[in-house]
């Protein structure tokens, strides 16, 4: 019976480079295989690429595994939510199309069996990074992606490839230092989002340090990364539990 929730964010398919993306995918594709029999719904919570741009007829090379599991998981009967990240914003609608996905552009709050849980990738979230504020607005305007689809797929790709093997991640340099509650960001925005909005659980992936904490009477849990550590939470109704596989 299909009855669990499962979560997992920023996975960073592309980086740091082809074979280690393609052995990670791979172990994804496990992941998914063992949960495939009981997973009602899987939540995506952004990041699962480093870069994703749908052209109108072009989709990115690659991924082939992922993208047929994903498609199997959907058509067995698996709801897939997918939450774009700051990495993979320019996902449209072809997820939509051909697997049957939802996506969000947003956080939300959803009810399971009564228990209330705030979704979202949490970039943005929390005081300051105006610097990432205003990228995140050029990027998301539609008339800088309509400019940047008039590019060749190859010359987009090319650009998408450099931006990506600048990043910390293709560096290696993927590990985190917890900064304390008072200058989390992701954790000083929860503090103040449950005041008004009582849930209870804020899952979140983004930071790539991982977390499991109880704030008053709310559990914040940020999943980290999969490039080092493969967690993922699941919910079975009644409890939520996070875990690693393999």
């Amino acid at each position: 019976m299909k009855d669990k929730i499962y979560f997992v964010s920023d996975c960073h398919f592309g980086v740091p480079d082809k074979m280690s993306s393609l052995e990670r995918e791979k172990t994804f594709v496990r992941w998914l295989d063992s949960i495939k029999a009981d997973a009602k719904i899987l939540f995506l919570l952004g990041d699962i690429f480093d870069f994703w741009f749908e052209y109108k007829h072009v989709v990115p090379k690659g991924y082939i595994r992922l993208l047929g599991k994903l498609a199997e998981l959907s058509d067995t009967g698996t709801e897939i939510r997918y939450f774009t990240g700051n990495h993979d914003m320019w996902v449209f609608d072809y997820f939509e199309q051909e697997m049957n996905f939802k996506i969000y552009r947003k956080p939300v709050v959803e009810e399971f069996n009564g228990k209330k849980f705030f979704l979202g990738h949490g970039d943005g979230l929390g005081p300051g990074d105006k610097k990432y504020h205003l990228i995140k607005w050029i990027y998301s305007r539609k008339i800088n992606q309509k400019i940047f689809a008039f590019l060749h797929p190859y010359i987009g790709s090319s650009i998408a490839q450099y931006v990506s093997k600048s990043s910390r991640l293709a560096n290696g340099n993927s590990d985190e230092i917890f900064l304390g509650e008072e200058n989390e960001r992701l954790i000083v925005f929860a503090k103040e989002f449950i005041k008004k909005n009582p849930v209870d659980y804020i899952i979140l992936g983004h930071r790539h340090l991982p977390a499991d904490i109880l704030l008053e009477k709310t559990r914040y849990i940020n999943l980290g990364e999969w490039i080092n550590k493969h967690l993922f939470a699941v919910f079975d109704g009644k409890e939520l539990t996070v875990s690693s596989f393999e």
